[in-house]
């Protein structure tokens, strides 16, 4: 059953890395988003970063949907917690599916894939498929080299608007969360 309440959609590892500030930022902002009322779609696994964001997000009452394509039900083991667990046929349903069903995406710590999610994203942004706000949490300076290189794009004349106008960063859940609360407002407004 689809949860009720609005929902953010969140990209993240299913490894845990190497800086312990990933897995307590993804607890954090878990959390922090449930206090506000509002629920998770994530990747569905249990395992990594994934899984002490969506551990944090039931534990603090937040419906959470995970969406995993049928080829890592083996390789991420999904979690068998759920509000909601949805099996796509491929990566590329997975992603649009995730997105569909979020007011806002939110990039924590991850992998290639993560970084997969991050750029479709944005390119979906540029090319006016979705007009959904995308925020980068920079835990522990995870995403700093990345943010230089997306400056560079835009410095050397790669973007067709600035960077910034499409994403933005943060470097604690308190911050990303008062900034999508803020812009929800906002829009809400509109």
């Amino acid at each position: 059953m689809p949860t009720t309440r609005p929902a953010v959609a969140i990209f993240c590892g299913s490894k845990h890395g190497n800086n312990p500030i990933c897995a307590s930022d993804a607890a954090e902002l878990a959390k922090l988003l449930a206090v506000q009322g509002l629920d998770i779609v994530y990747g569905g696994s249990k395992k990594g970063i994934m899984g002490d964001l969506a551990n944090s997000a039931l534990v603090h009452g937040a419906g959470v949907t995970g969406v995993i394509p049928d080829v890592l039900l083996a390789w991420e083991h999904e979690h068998d917690s759920l509000t909601n667990l949805i099996i796509t046929k491929d990566m590329h349903e997975r992603k649009r599916t995730m997105y569909d069903m979020g007011i806002a995406g939110i990039v924590l710590p991850g992998g290639f894939g993560t970084l997969d999610e991050m750029f479709e994203m944005l390119t979906w942004n540029q090319l006016s498929i979705h007009d959904k706000k995308i925020y980068i949490l920079n835990s522990g300076g995870f995403y700093d080299h990345l943010i230089r290189h997306m400056e560079l794009l835009e410095s050397n004349g790669f973007l067709y608007d600035p960077v910034w106008s499409r994403i933005s960063k943060f470097n604690t859940p308190a911050d990303l969360v008062a900034a999508l609360l803020q812009d929800l407002q906002v829009k809400s407004h509109l």
